[in-house]
């Protein structure tokens, strides 16, 4: 019930806004009537009359049970789809960690959904006066946009309590077998249906974001200022990898009013595990030996495999003795390890030279001589810098100079080679040793 006497002033402005819209529909449509004969001027005169504030308003009013507002829509899960839309004004949610409908805060739109005849009412319910909605107002009765629709008081009530039945579901919660459902259990054998429903006003949220982003006159100078290598004032925002769903074909208004505003295009963000760049092979540093396990051929996957496949065999075999079967299994393994060790090492050996004179680099010497063919002119060179800067100490400091590697290089990998295979089982001794040494010699340059 209207209890207090409007302002003329704001009843004039919603009439205006009214009256406004009335027209400029009604001009668009006189438009697209073409010549002057009398057939043309019938039509014209029947839309001028359809669309007398009067007349308009109270067909409008009885073609508002034609669509629904919503929030959350089901034809965008399946078009052939019959069950609830759901309008939820206010936020179920409340975690701002979690990203929902409840995120738009004020800068949520509402959808509308059902027959696209009828979508003209809801543009007029959106107008907008004074930071309110048209429908805002006519669901809290308004005193003045009562009077803006008419003077009668009966009949204005009348149509605003229709308008306000837009947000009104349409028959009972109700899901279809197009739908997607859910059967959630609960206690002495019962379950709940859920039927998760398309979030076309948070779809929306971020339709309008990516669009300001990729498109809008800040994002376009901001890039145009990258690409030519300029300071701006501000960044801009990219979304590699998005996929768009288009809805509706060439009629997206049957989707919905949003989905119409949007032409029938929802983003979709991309969502796969990142690619793994490989940083290539990179200098040993801060470990004492290649065949640390932290290093690069004590961390190797592929030795480890050819490991894990030698043990078992080995203990399969502890007890047999050795004859030339096992004796030629056990050696294509230990050559095949060692075949992935000579590799790591050649990549190693491509690097630029001298990377073994880094001070992070704690290898031993033979190691470094191995891997690193500039390691001498490295090592005598950073001893020539630490001499300039010891200045008359420098008699303390001997030179480095080449020495014998090989066999310390191969007792390395025979060592290592013996503790990566022994096992609870299987101990691994001084003939392993002595044999993997061998072998490992023969290869080394």
């Amino acid at each position: 019930m209207v209890t207090q006497i409007p302002d003329p002033q704001e009843v004039a402005a919603l009439r205006g806004l009214v009256d406004g819209f009335i027209q400029e529909r009604l001009q668009l449509k006189l438009d697209k009537l073409k010549g002057d004969n009398d057939e043309v001027q019938a039509q014209r005169l029947s839309l001028q009359q359809a669309h007398v504030r009067k007349t308009w308003l109270a067909d409008a009013a009885k073609r508002v049970p034609q669509i629904q507002l919503a929030s959350h829509t089901l034809k965008p899960i399946h078009p052939d789809a019959r069950g609830t839309n759901l309008y939820v004004d206010q936020p179920v949610c409340k975690d701002a960690n979690i990203v929902g409908t409840h995120t738009l805060q004020g800068q949520r739109a509402d959808d509308v959904v059902g027959n696209a005849a009828a979508l003209d009412v809801f543009k007029f319910l959106k107008l907008q006066h004074n930071g309110q909605s048209l429908l805002a107002r006519l669901s809290c009765k308004d005193g003045a946009a009562l009077n803006a629709l008419s003077s009668d008081t009966q009949e204005a009530t009348q149509w605003a309590q229709a308008f306000a039945g837009i947000v009104d579901g349409k028959g009972g919660a109700a899901s279809h077998t197009l739908a997607k459902q859910l059967y959630f259990p609960m206690p002495e054998d019962g379950y709940h249906l859920l039927a998760p429903l398309f979030p076309t006003a948070l779809v929306h949220g971020v339709h309008t974001h990516l669009q300001e982003a990729r498109f809008s006159d800040a994002a376009k100078a901001a890039r145009t200022a990258r690409r030519a290598k300029e300071p701006h004032a501000h960044g801009y925002c990219d979304y590699p990898g998005m996929a768009v769903r288009n809805m509706g074909g060439s009629k997206p208004q049957n989707i919905s009013q949003l989905n119409s505003e949007r032409g029938g295009a929802n983003y979709l963000l991309a969502s796969v595990p990142p690619v793994w760049k490989d940083q290539g092979t990179q200098p040993p540093l801060r470990v004492t030996s290649v065949f640390d396990k932290r290093a690069v051929i004590g961390r190797d996957r592929t030795v480890y495999l050819i490991a894990k496949a030698l043990r078992p065999f080995l203990e399969s075999v502890a007890e047999v003795g050795n004859n030339m079967h096992i004796s030629a299994k056990r050696a294509e393994l230990v050559q095949s390890i060692i075949d992935r060790v000579l590799d790591m090492a050649t990549e190693l050996q491509c690097l630029n030279g001298g990377w073994s004179a880094d001070p992070a680099c704690k290898l031993s010497w033979s190691q470094k001589q191995w891997l690193d063919a500039d390691a001498l002119e490295a090592a005598q060179a950073a001893h020539e810098t630490q001499i300039a800067a010891m200045g008359a100490a420098d008699g303390a400091l001997a030179a480095p100079e080449p020495t014998e590697w090989r066999d310390k290089v191969a007792e390395d990998f025979a060592r290592w080679l013996n503790a990566t295979l022994s096992t609870d089982k299987i101990r691994m001794g001084d003939a392993e040793f002595i044999e993997w040494k061998h072998k490992f010699l023969e290869v080394l340059p």
